[in-house]
Order: structure tokens, then C-alpha cells, then sequence
């Protein structure tokens, strides 16, 4: 017999027609992660912490943690962007010894004129009428009254006398993050304070405590994700979070194969903001870094671009995410945002990156934060996202084909005589598949250089275990348009051609 069956007994002597079916060579799906989102819920919401749970909508995330908690303003926006894919979301514990963060508007004077308030709270808007000889106190009473009727707000109000402050819903330093301002759109958008009245900020500042991510990320398990929010931006989070990321023992391990990749955010000046990229050194975590001035929370950014990633990356993982609008998301101002300099600076340690088109916010370059090798030497091995992603698709891919086409195989050296159609690979047969798969790979424009990768590839047996096969696999990945650099020679005119 030289057909391998895999149950039909190669003794059977009862007559006629058996047979059984076999997978091996019509599996052509390829694996892909989830997303998801890490956050807080409110404290008294139901939805049950610690624990994988996915979420269809927005709605859903509402009723689940809590209006105006960060795990339901992220989901809402992640939806808006990717209402499609597969989202999951981990209630983590608000820090039991944190505090909220506060902020308060204080009001002063009286209305000389009717008009409307227009307080930004994050990228909500609440609008509040005002009436001439209205006072202080009065006006304060009625913004109080409008910021407490929008209940997916992340803050809470309280008034007294004509100060209004502002907590925010949650524990923890990301409350720290939430922009206030009035008139955002200024008099050209329709939006100014009525004459007589003076209004002071305090933005949101106190709040103090980071999570306990030790049964979070027991909660992920072995969970494929491809796309993770993660809106903790402190040195301590992202390192604990970076060891279940890791090549070692982590996500990216021999042993896991489960990949993946994590967006965070962090605002700040230039130099806090290079300061802050320099202590960091994680492959699989990016780090977006936006101006001090954003009036968008940073938890919601995080939403935003993790959901931007994963409609393309899904789509083609090595396409350059640059141009990925930001849904909803409202810019610094045109005189505090970055300029070409300040991004340049950024990018080169290790913070990605974001810039403003007409009014809206957009990925410019989703970089990570690897930035030196073990010896602290430059190293742009993994600059890049889309590179990790593709990866990640290659390696998932060639591990697809091996395990549907060769789950109980013989092995045996090259130049073995054995019967066609027998369960049995041979180093050779195995280079070849590696060849094919590389091929069709080449075809979806994922790896180049193919005739380079064949002289490269090395399948060999184990010198000390028959039944081990030893592959050195060196993809050439494709690469992304980053820069299109023009040297315009002009002339005044051609000379003219003689003849």
C-alpha cells in the first residue's frame, strides 16, 4: 500500500466502498486576531471584571460598564471606526489607593448679551443658554445642569456659588487626560462667550493610581488578539504588559505563537514627549504621541487608532497605516500642533506619530518604540508596525500550511524510495512547500526577492533528532512608500535640438 489513510484499517475485509475524508490540501483561510480594549468600567457597574468578554456595540458597552466610564467611551470610539470586526474588551479594577482626577470653570461678571456657552469636555460638546443680565451664579447653575444631563461624559459637575468642578467618573492618572475648553471652533465656527462674562480653567489634574494588570493579563490567556488598546501610558504598565508581549515567553514566544500588538498614547510636549520615547524599548507596543493642547481624550485616541489599525492591517497587514483618519477626534489647535521638526524628533525616539488635514486628525507613522538591540546599539529591525503585523501574517500563514498538509507524517531522508502518495516528508519536500507558500505570499505583495530567499532557505534534519526538521526561514518582507523625495532641476527653457 503506498496511499497513507489516516482510518480506514488497511485490513479491513468486509466488502465494498469506504471512504474518509481528508482537510490536508483545501484549508486556504488564513488566522486572525480579535481587538481589544483594557479599561475601566464605573464601580458600580455589573459587567464582570478580569474577564474576556466581547462586545458588539457601543450600546452594550454602556449598559455592561457604565455611561461615561473609559471602557465605554473606548468602545464607542472604536465603533465608530470599525463597527465591523470582532471586539472584546477586559473590565479591569479601578486602583483601590488611586483618587480622581478634578478640574473646575470658574465664572465671573454678567451677561451684557443673550447667547450660548460652548464648554468642551474632551471632544463632546455642551452647549448652555445664557441670558442677558444673567449672573455668574446663574450661569453657573445652568452649565452644571447641562454637563450632568450628558451621561456619557467621563466627568461628573458640582457647583457652588459660581465655580463649577468637574471629577472625573474614574480613578487613576488617565483622568489627568481629559481636555477642557470653551469655544473650541472660536467665532468663525459659530462659537464665542457672551460679552460681560470671564471664565478661568483649571484643567483636570490629581488623579493618582494605575491598575493591577496581573489578572488581566491572566484573563487574556491564550485569546488570538491582534490589536490591543491599552490607554495606561505609566512606565510601570507598560512594562508589565510588554512581558506578555515578549519574544521569550510572551505572546511573540516559540511557545505562544499568538502575536499581536498593542497602541497606547501619551501627550506632552516635544521634550516630554522624547524624554518619555527614550525609556521605552518594546517592538510590540507603540506609543502615539500627541500635543499638550488635544482636545481629545487620550484613552479615546487610543480607541481611535487601534480601530484604524485594525481595519487595514486586516484588510492588507503590510500597506502603510499614514492617512488613517481618526474618527471624531479633535486636533490641537493649528498654532500648538507639531511641526515637521518636532515630528522628525518625535519618530526618532520611538513615539509615533499623528498630523491634521483640513481641520482632522490622521496617522502619520505608527512606529513602536524599539529602538537600541541588547548591546544598546541603533537598531531599526522593528521601527515599524506594519512590519511585526506582517510577520505575524507570514509566519501564521507558512504555519497553517505545514499544519494542514503534514499533521501525521513520516519523516525520512532525501532520496528514500517510498510509494507515492505515502505520509511522508523529506527535507526536500518540505523546502518545496516552503517555496510555494513563499510564492503565493510574493502574489498578496507581502514578501519580495523570491529567487534570493530560495538560495537563502535551509531545511535540514536534526543531527541529534530523527523526528526533528530544522528550518532557517529568511523571508524578505515588503516594505511601505514612506518618502518620495523630488529634486526639481527646472530650466528657464531647453535649448532648442539642431539638427
Amino acid at each position: 500500500m503506498t496511499i497513507s489513510f489516516n482510518n480506514i484499517p488497511s485490513n479491513i475485509k468486509v466488502p465494498l466502498f469506504y471512504a474518509e475524508v481528508d482537510s490536508s490540501a483545501a484549508n486556504t483561510i488564513q488566522d486572525s486576531g480579535a481587538s481589544l480594549i483594557i479599561a475601566y468600567p464605573l464601580a458600580e457597574s455589573p459587567i464582570e471584571r478580569n474577564k474576556l468578554i466581547i462586545m458588539p456595540t457601543a450600546d452594550h458597552a454602556k449598559k455592561l460598564a457604565g455611561r461615561g466610564s473609559q471602557l465605554s467611551r473606548m468602545v464607542e470610539a472604536y465603533r465608530n471606526i470599525d463597527n465591523f470586526g470582532e471586539l472584546f474588551v477586559i473590565a479591569v479594577d479601578e486602583p483601590t489607593a488611586g483618587s480622581n482626577a478634578s478640574g473646575t470653570i470658574q465664572i465671573s461678571g454678567i451677561a451684557e448679551e443673550t447667547g450660548t456657552l460652548s464648554l468642551y469636555i474632551g471632544n463632546s460638546k455642551i452647549q448652555s443658554r445664557v441670558t442677558v443680565s444673567d449672573t455668574a451664579e446663574t450661569i453657573a447653575n445652568g452649565l452644571h445642569n447641562a454637563i450632568n444631563t450628558h451621561l456619557d461624559l467621563p466627568v461628573t459637575a458640582t457647583v457652588t456659588n459660581s465655580t463649577i468642578t468637574l471629577t472625573a467618573k474614574n480613578k487613576g492618572l488617565s483622568g489627568n487626560d481629559i481636555p477642557l475648553c470653551f469655544n473650541y471652533y472660536g467665532t468663525i465656527g459659530g462659537e464665542e462667550t457672551p460679552d460681560g462674562l470671564n471664565i478661568v480653567i483649571t484643567q483636570m489634574y490629581g488623579g493618582t493610581g494605575t491598575p493591577d494588570l496581573t489578572p488581566v493579563i491572566a484573563a487574556m490567556g491564550d485569546k488570538l488578539i491582534d490589536f490591543i488598546a491599552f490607554p495606561f501610558n505609566d512606565l510601570s504598565s507598560l512594562a508589565t504588559f510588554n512581558h506578555e508581549m515578549d519574544d521569550t515567553t510572551g505572546r511573540w514566544s516559540y511557545a505562544r505563537q499568538l502575536y499581536g500588538h498593542a497602541y497606547t498614547a501619551k501627550k506632552g510636549d516635544l521634550s516630554e514627549l522624547v524624554e518619555f520615547g527614550d525609556k521605552l524599548n518594546y517592538q510590540h507596543i507603540t506609543v502615539a504621541g500627541y500635543e499638550k493642547t488635544i482636545q481629545t481624550g487620550i484613552d479615546e485616541l487610543v480607541a481611535m487608532r487601534t480601530a484604524r489599525n485594525a481595519v487595514f492591517i486586516r484588510n492588507d497587514p503590510a500597506r502603510p497605516t499614514q492617512t488613517g483618519l481618526l474618527n471624531g477626534a479633535l486636533p490641537a489647535s493649528d498654532s500648538h500642533q507639531f511641526t515637521l521638526t518636532e515630528q522628525q524628533s518625535l519618530l526618532s525616539h520611538g513615539i509615533a506619530t499623528a498630523y491634521v488635514s483640513s481641520g482632522k486628525l490622521l496617522i502619520q507613522r505608527d512606529i513602536t518604540t524599539y529602538q537600541r538591540n541588547s548591546y544598546g546599539i541603533a537598531d531599526n529591525s522593528y521601527l515599524d508596525s506594519e512590519t511585526l503585523h506582517t510577520l505575524a501574517y507570514v509566519l501564521r500563514k507558512l504555519r497553517s500550511v505545514i499544519t494542514s498538509k503534514y499533521p501525521r507524517h513520516k519523516l525520512a531522508n532525501d532520496g528514500t524510495r517510498f510509494g507515492a502518495r505515502q505520509a511522508i516528508i523529506t527535507p526536500a519536500v518540505a523546502k518545496a512547500e516552503i517555496n510555494a507558500t513563499y510564492r503565493q505570499l510574493e502574489l498578496l505583495g507581502l514578501v519580495e526577492n523570491f529567487d534570493v530567499f530560495k538560495k537563502n532557505l535551509i531545511v535540514e534534519r536534526n543531527v541529534n533528532d530523527p523526528n526533528r526538521l530544522d528550518v532557517l526561514f529568511p523571508p524578505d518582507l515588503v516594505n511601505q512608500l514612506r518618502v518620495f523625495a523630488v529634486l526639481a532641476q527646472f530650466r528657464l527653457q531647453y535649448p532648442e535640438e539642431k539638427n
